[in-house]
């Protein structure tokens, strides 16, 4: 499990040092795809094929499920974190997600996001104060 919010930085070739946390969950294959809210999320190998296997399930006589899957997977880049703890960002997602030398990395449960601060700062913004308001709809009969 992936938790919290760290701010490395990129270095010039686009290569981010993760958190040494968050290296624990990874067993060395990652997978880089376009998340939503423009942000960049990086999957453990074997998360990503559980997510594209449940994707695999859906009707492809719907168009809103094909764009999806065009835009989901043809965006995807598999990676290898190397010995220094580094993944490389490509600079298609670098270009997605507005990213440029300061990051944030989050921690989303069985998925690492990577965003760019002021983009990471308006979206916390608008979704805290809709945080409590929103658990109930999330995790019915937890609250």
């Amino acid at each position: 499990m992936f938790l919290g919010t760290h701010a490395p930085r990129l270095d010039d070739k686009g290569r981010l040092v993760l958190p040494a946390k968050f290296r624990e969950g990874f067993s060395n294959d990652v997978v880089l795809t376009k998340g939503q809210d423009l942000s960049v999320v990086m999957w453990p190998a074997s998360e990503f094929q559980i997510y594209a296997q449940r994707l695999r399930e859906a009707s492809r006589n719907d168009a809103r499920v094909r764009s999806y899957l065009r835009v989901f997977f043809s965006s995807a880049f598999d990676d290898q974190i190397d010995k220094q703890g580094r993944i490389t960002l490509p600079t298609a997602l670098r270009e997605y997600a507005r990213l440029d030398r300061d990051v944030i990395v989050v921690g989303a449960d069985t998925t690492v996001e990577i965003w760019d601060p002021k983009a990471w700062e308006t979206y916390l913004a608008e979704a805290e104060p809709k945080f409590a308001a929103t658990a109930e709809e999330v995790v019915p009969g937890i609250f």
